[in-house]
């Protein structure tokens, strides 16, 4: 529910965004200075030190009991904060390369190159703020501790939209570029994330003491728990690194062509992110421990029959979505959208953006239940390697695609290197036996496939039919008629699904 509202903000601050600023030199500016905190973010924080750190406090706690266990955390909490520290001052110092390397297009626009490099400087330390954020998370999970880090990125959100509806307009009066708003709630949203975190840990008696001396950062970088987390993060850092590599050369590719480009492949992924967050990340956190657990006692029936509960639930409910953003995309992004700033053509170039991501949505999805087959067996090496030329396919189809479909292209590069990314994974496990089909699948498929037939004839005529666009100045209309359409679709999805047979209990029973 958390991670829904997390969504459901995050939706709203980038329809805020486009209403405000539209997709322009500025809006990419701003895009491209906040990927380079959040490549940053996601290799060494919440990517590969999340998931070196978590497992190394669970053991030290197990095996050595609460005090070892606090002593770790403080050594971890003063070698990573020293370490983050530095990293956002030479991050501060190096940003025009960081924003060359990133988006050497930008440079087509020296205003907006200006402002990426600016915006970048300001925003860098929001890593240092997140990589203490994943500390403290990991900490209040091991001690079972969810919601406020399940909590936390909410606080961000409200953050860049109080700052887009209350300094901007500020700062547009004062003379300086509203865009230069957006920055400053990023920051404010870091500390207010790190802020919580702390009332939290103090009540649990772990808030870390980081050691200013000398021989305390010594004694921090060669205690066990922290040599420990720096050889798991090795193999972690390439698995989460061919994700970051693949967005850093397509945002690369984007920032060359026509100006808005980041900036409607940005607003198109956010849509994405509800169906691949809510089933695929979800999907994957429910699935990964009964999948070890049954692998490590030996339960293959079990492991087998857990697979299959997921991808028949990736099926029935990513294949719909799917379905939806290839033939209902720009109604969803006229609805969502096309307000203020936000232009006709600006709802038509993020609408083939976002065509093109839904042809992969369904292997996105199937990833994150696939993968977890191979991590529960402790093979991380057979998911890098085919994520490794998978992204070398995406960027072939993307020197084929993007000379005709510009940034479009991108997103269908990536929609289809998703597609062989699951393809692989499935036939690999199914190759060694791990995965073996249930009976029923075939008969299961073709009642998917009707439904969401009828379901596309049903989106695609009510795309048709309706002027979404021109509605622009009757937004409440267009709004109900967007609620009533996608009440219909799901009374008639589910209403084939169980006239054909498939009952829903099932999934809950297993």
């Amino acid at each position: 529910m958390l991670t829904l509202v997390s969504r459901v903000t995050g939706l709203v601050r980038e329809l805020l965004m486009a209403s405000m600023f539209g997709a322009s030199a500025l809006t990419d500016a701003f895009n491209v200075a906040f990927r380079i905190p959040n490549l940053f973010r996601r290799l060494f924080a919440e990517g590969a030190f999340s998931q070196a750190f978590v497992p190394v406090l669970a053991a030290t706690r197990a095996q050595h009991g609460d005090d070892a266990t606090k002593a770790a955390i403080d050594s971890v909490a003063t070698a990573l904060a020293w370490s983050v520290l530095a990293l956002s001052l030479l991050g501060v110092l190096v940003s025009p390369g960081l924003v060359w390397a990133l988006a050497s297009g930008l440079q087509q626009d020296a205003r907006g190159y200006d402002a990426a490099v600016n915006m970048t400087r300001w925003m860098f330390p929001y890593i240092a703020f997140m990589s203490m954020v994943a500390l403290s998370a990991g900490i209040l999970n091991t001690w079972k501790r969810f919601a406020v880090p399940a909590a936390t990125p909410v606080l961000l959100n409200v953050s860049v939209i109080a700052a887009a509806w209350l300094l901007a307009p500020w700062f547009s009066r004062q003379g300086i570029e509203a865009i230069y708003a957006m920055p400053v709630g990023v920051m404010l949203g870091g500390f207010l994330q790190l802020a919580v975190q702390i009332p939290a840990l103090a009540r649990l008696g772990l808030l870390p003491r980081i050691g200013i001396r000398p021989s305390a950062i010594k004694r921090a970088w060669t205690n066990p728990a922290t040599l420990n987390i720096l050889r798991l993060m090795a193999p972690a850092l390439l698995g989460v690194g061919v994700a970051q590599i693949s967005l850093l050369i397509n945002t690369q590719i984007a920032s060359h062509l026509a100006p808005g480009s980041v900036s409607w492949l940005t607003y198109a992924d956010r849509l994405m992110e509800f169906p691949t967050a809510l089933l695929g990340v979800a999907l994957g956190v429910v699935l990964m421990p009964q999948l070890a657990a049954a692998k490590a006692t030996g339960d293959a029936d079990r492991y087998a029959a857990m697979l299959d509960w997921g991808l028949r639930l990736v099926l029935l409910l990513a294949l719909p979505c799917a379905a939806a953003l290839l033939v209902f995309s720009q109604p969803l992004v006229s609805v969502l959208y096309h307000y203020g700033a936000f232009t006709d053509k600006d709802v038509q170039q993020t609408t083939l953006a976002l065509t093109g991501y839904g042809v992969g949505l369904l292997g996105l999805v199937a990833i994150k239940v696939l993968a977890p087959g191979y991590y529960a067996s402790q093979d991380i090496r057979t998911p890098v390697r085919i994520a490794v030329v998978v992204l070398v396919l995406t960027q072939i189809l993307n020197v084929v695609l993007v000379p005709y479909l510009a940034h479009a292209g991108l997103a269908l590069s990536i929609g289809l290197g998703a597609l062989v990314n699951a393809l692989w994974l499935l036939l690999g496990l199914l190759r060694r036996g791990s995965y073996k089909p249930q009976p029923g699948w075939w008969r299961f498929a073709l009642q998917v496939l009707l439904a969401t037939s009828l379901l596309c004839a049903l989106l695609a005529f009510a795309a048709h039919h309706l002027p979404w666009v021109a509605m622009r100045q009757e937004a409440w209309l267009r709004i109900a008629w967007m609620l009533a359409i996608l009440l219909c679709s799901a009374f008639l999805y589910f209403g084939v699904l169980w006239a054909t047979g498939v009952r829903l209990k099932a999934f809950l029973k297993r």
